[in-house]
């Protein structure tokens, strides 16, 4: 079992009900955080709080749609009232589309650039009033294509590099009394990459022939890099933008 010297604190996962997030949390909970999970599903939410029971730390669902900033707002103050503090936010809440540029309408647009870049940034703005004093940490979960080009997912591409920027900045707006990094995985075996999958009519075995490591990702060990990163342990990283991508932008 990891030790990320996360116990006894609490904190936020946005998208945390499935994949990337919902590994996190388990990982967090293990350790002994208590963590708020929030998503626009409330089935897979109750079943995410659920399968987290057994842990020494608690998981609460908090049902939100963060596409919008009052979604942002109401969740935060929904946390804000059962917790009063928090100690980390993991901004995981994300929209895949691939679709070629000349396709591309404004509300694929802004249904991209609201779930990846609005919630990301928004949240963290109704959060900020009650971080903790205790080394608060952020992380925003963003992409390999954010940092490479990629073929059609331009938009995905331009909100994740969006994220990216946004990590670089509040770095330094929020330093010293609050630590933000970004953690850019490549493709990771999760509901989202099954969809992707399914709806780009390629294989699993085609997707992973292009990372130098053979494969792709496993949910588990993207969490095990974010925990790493938020834990108190890691006090003098901020601003970083980190790759774990199996060797991907590395060529």
């Amino acid at each position: 079992m990891n030790s990320y010297g996360m116990d006894g604190r609490t904190g936020i996962i946005s998208g945390g009900t499935s994949g990337i997030g919902l590994a996190a949390a388990a990982l967090l909970t293990a350790d002994g955080a208590n963590v708020f999970l929030i998503g626009r599903s409330a089935e897979r939410g109750s079943k995410a709080a659920a399968a987290l029971r057994d842990a020494p730390g608690r998981a609460v669902y908090i049902q939100a749609d963060l596409s919008s900033a009052a979604g942002c707002h109401a969740a935060a103050e929904a946390v804000r009232h059962a917790a009063g503090q928090i100690d980390f936010l993991v901004n995981s809440a994300g929209l895949y589309r691939e679709q070629s540029i000349d396709n591309l309408s404004e509300k694929d647009y802004d249904e991209e650039m609201d779930t990846n870049v609005k919630s990301t940034i928004f949240l963290t703005k109704y959060c900020l009033a009650f971080f903790s004093s205790r080394q608060p940490a952020i992380v925003n979960i963003a992409s390999d294509a954010a940092l490479e080009g990629n073929y059609g997912c331009a938009v995905y591409a331009a909100a994740k590099g969006a994220v990216a920027a946004f990590t670089r900045a509040a770095a330094l707006d929020l330093a010293p009394r609050i630590r933000v990094n970004c953690v850019c995985p490549g493709d990771v075996d999760t509901p989202l990459v099954a969809r992707q999958l399914r709806e780009g009519g390629y294989t699993r075995e085609e997707m992973a022939s292009v990372y130098p490591l053979g494969r792709i990702g496993r949910p588990e060990e993207i969490a095990h890099v974010i925990c790493s990163v938020l834990s108190p342990v890691n006090g003098f990283m901020t601003g970083a933008v980190l790759p774990v991508d199996g060797g991907l932008t590395a060529k």
